[in-house]
C-alpha cells in the first residue's frame, strides 16, 4: 500500500506534513513522491493565495478521473477556509482540520482504506489536555536530516485585513514549552544542524497563556542555553514575527547565544502609515524602523529579509513611493514583493481592487530593482572574506558544484566540491557575488 501527500504552501504546512506523514507510515502505509504510484493521495492545502487553492481543485478534479481505473482515496487538510472546506467535502473522500490528526487512522477505516494499523494505535494514548494542540505530540516525520521545523505557535490574533490566516487556523494557541524544548533537544542530540521555530505569528508566542507561559524571548534563551550546553554546532531561525511584538529583548537573547541565528525576517508589507492602517497592521513606520536600528545595533552581522504587498487596495503612488523609501532606506538582504491579489474571507475582499494588473507589475519591478542593488552591495562586501555555509544540496545547475546557505540564509554556490558535504558546516571563501547570490570555493 502507497500513499502521496502533496504538500503547498508555507513552512507550517510543511511541519504538518511530517506529522500526517508520521501517522500514515504508521498505518503501514509506504511514502512515494508520485501520485500515480498511490492508492491513498492527501494534499495539504493552502487557502490563503488563490493561485494555491486553485492547484488543489485542479489536482482532485485528476484524482477523481482516477478512480475510474483504480481504487484510489483522497484526503485534504491544512490551512483550509470554511466556503473551500464545504466544497472539498464533496470532492475529497476525507477532510480533516490538523487538530484532528490523532483520529486520522479511525477516519480512513471509516472510508474503506485497509491497512496494518490495529484498532489499538499510538495516537489512543495521547493525553488529550488542549483539542486543538493534540497534534503536537506526535512525532514528525522529518523530511531532512540536517534541516527541522518545530512549530511553537499556531493561529493568528492580527486579523490583518488581507489575510485569511486566522479563519484558517483560528486563534493563536501557544505549544507548551517544555515540549518545544524536548523537541529541539532531540534534533540537537540527532545531529541537525539548522532548526526554524514556526508560527503565523511567533513573537506573540506565550501571550495566550500569560502566567503559565514564558515569552518568546525567553524560549530563544532557553534553547541558547540548550545550544551552549550541548556543545554541538548548529543555527536557530524564527519565522514569521510581526513588528508590533518584536521587542528588544528578543533582539538582545539573539545576540546572546551563538546557536541563535543572526538572520531576522521581518514583515514590512508597506511603508506607508495611512497604507499599514487600511491593512490593520497596528504598528507605525516609526516603531518598525525603531526595530531596525535596534537589529543594526546589537545584531551588526545580521541579514534582514522582509515581505512587502505592492498594489494594495486604494495603494496611490505616494503610498507606494513610501514602501520605495522605506527599501532604501533600510537596505534589505531579501525581500519578497507580491502582487496584491483578493482573499475570499479576508476583509479587503470586500474591497474594490483597484490597482491594475499592469502598475501592480510596474511596482513590483520598481522594488525588485532596489532590492537587487541594496543585496548586490551586501554581497560584493563579503568576496574575498570566508564564512561558515552549511551545505544544503548538490547544484541542480552544476554536478560539480553544491548549494548552501550562510548563517544569514544567503545562498552560495560552492565550486569544486564534493557530494559528501551535503548536510555540513563548511568554511568557504567567496570569490564572488551577484545580485541575490554568491559564489565561493572550500577555503
Amino acid at each position: 500500500m502507497k500513499c502521496c501527500v502533496v504538500t503547498l504552501g508555507c513552512q507550517m504546512n510543511q511541519s504538518d506534513s511530517e506529522r500526517i506523514r508520521s501517522v500514515i507510515e504508521g498505518m503501514g502505509f509506504e511514502m512515494v513522491d508520485t501520485e500515480e504510484e498511490a492508492s491513498l493521495i492527501g494534499v495539504v492545502a493552502c487557502s490563503v493565495r488563490q493561485k494555491a487553492i486553485d492547484k488543489v481543485y485542479s489536482k482532485i478534479r485528476k484524482w477523481n478521473q482516477w478512480k475510474n481505473e483504480k481504487p484510489l482515496v483522497t484526503f485534504v487538510s491544512g490551512c483550509i477556509l470554511p466556503a473551500d472546506e464545504e466544497k472539498f467535502l464533496k470532492q475529497f473522500d476525507l477532510v480533516f482540520r490538523m487538530n484532528e490528526l490523532p483520529d486520522l487512522p479511525d477516519m480512513l477505516h471509516q472510508c474503506g482504506v485497509a491497512s496494518e494499523f490495529s484498532a489499538k494505535h499510538p495516537f489512543n494514548d495521547l493525553h488529550r489536555e488542549d483539542e486543538r494542540t493534540d497534534f503536537w505530540q506526535i512525532d514528525p516525520t522529518y523530511s531532512s536530516d540536517f534541516d527541522a521545523f518545530v512549530p511553537i505557535q499556531n493561529g493568528c490574533d492580527k486579523f490583518c485585513s488581507y489575510c485569511a490566516v486566522p479563519y484558517t487556523r483560528g486563534r493563536e494557541v501557544s505549544r507548551a514549552s517544555e515540549d518545544i524544548l524536548a523537541e529541539v533537544r532531540r534534533l540537537v542530540e540527532r545531529g541537525v544542524k539548522a532548526i526554524t521555530l514556526l508560527g503565523q505569528n511567533v513573537n506573540s508566542y506565550g501571550l495566550d497563556k500569560k502566567g503559565q507561559e514564558i515569552s518568546f524571548a525567553q524560549l530563544l534563551r532557553k534553547v541558547g542555553e540548550l545550544g551552549q550546553a550541548s556543545g554541538k554546532e548548529f543555527w536557530v531561525y524564527f519565522t514569521s514575527p510581526h513588528p508590533r511584538d518584536m521587542t528588544r529583548d528578543v533582539i538582545e537573547a539573539i545576540a546572546d547565544y551563538d546557536c541563535l541565528a543572526k538572520q531576522i525576517h521581518l514583515p514590512l508589507q508597506s511603508g506607508d502609515e495611512k497604507l499599514l492602517r487600511r491593512m490593520n497592521r497596528n504598528h507605525s513606520i516609526e516603531d518598525y524602523l525603531k526595530i531596525v536600528d535596534d537589529i543594526r545595533e546589537l545584531l551588526p552581522t545580521a541579514t534582514l529579509f522582509t515581505d512587502i504587498i505592492v498594489g494594495f487596495s486604494g495603494e496611490t503612488d505616494e503610498q507606494f513611493e513610501n514602501s520605495a523609501k522605506v527599501m532604501e532606506r533600510v537596505g534589505y538582504n531579501m525581500a519578497y514583493v507580491a502582487k496584491y491579489s483578493p482573499r475570499v474571507g479576508a476583509r479587503s475582499a470586500r474591497w474594490e481592487d483597484d490597482i491594475s494588473p499592469q502598475l501592480k507589475s510596474e511596482r513590483l519591478a520598481r522594488l525588485s530593482e532596489i532590492l537587487k542593488r541594496t543585496s548586490k552591495a551586501h554581497n560584493d562586501a563579503m568576496v574575498g572574506k570566508t564564512y561558515r555555509v552549511l551545505i544544503e544540496r548538490v547544484d541542480p545547475r552544476m554536478a560539480s558544484a553544491l548549494s548552501g546557505r550562510t548563517e544569514g540564509k544567503l545562498p552560495v554556490r560552492v565550486v569544486d566540491a564534493p557530494a559528501e558535504l551535503v548536510g555540513t558546516f563548511q568554511e568557504v571563501e567567496i570569490t564572488s557575488a551577484s545580485e541575490l547570490s554568491l559564489t565561493g570555493r572550500l577555503a
